[in-house]
């Protein structure tokens, strides 16, 4: 489990690298038949900007943990990527794409953590 904890910290760096925005973490580790133990959804406010965040996550998670996304998914358009890395998988949305989606409320029954956008820190701390 630890593996997979480094395994979200990495990816979550990899979003807030490119300024991706609105990160939650989904924990599915108590529900039963879920896919992945964590989903992980931010977005990204471009379709360039989602094509950069999903290259960071690869690329960081490489760095770090030699781990690379098992599939990718969406890259063709960029409103919604997917990559799967087993255990985990990420979820970079384009903001509209993201409300209709609405995956956070499929899994209302899971906890989920809210990281806090890197400009809303700065603006508290100043």
């Amino acid at each position: 489990m630890e593996e997979t904890k480094q395994l979200v910290e990495s990816i979550v760096s990899g979003i807030q690298d490119k300024r991706g925005s609105d990160i939650v973490i989904v924990d599915l580790t108590h529900i039963e038949g879920a896919i992945a133990n964590y989903f992980i959804i931010c977005q990204g406010n471009s379709t360039t900007q989602v094509e950069a965040i999903t290259r960071s996550v690869s690329d960081i998670t490489y760095k770090n943990l030699k781990e690379k996304p098992l599939n990718v998914v969406g890259l063709e358009n960029n409103e919604w990527v997917a990559l799967d890395f087993v255990d985990v998988m990420v979820h970079i949305f384009q903001p509209e794409v993201r409300r209709f989606y609405n995956l956070e409320d499929l899994w209302d029954d899971a906890p989920i953590t809210e990281i806090p956008n890197e400009e809303d820190m700065q603006t508290a701390v100043i």
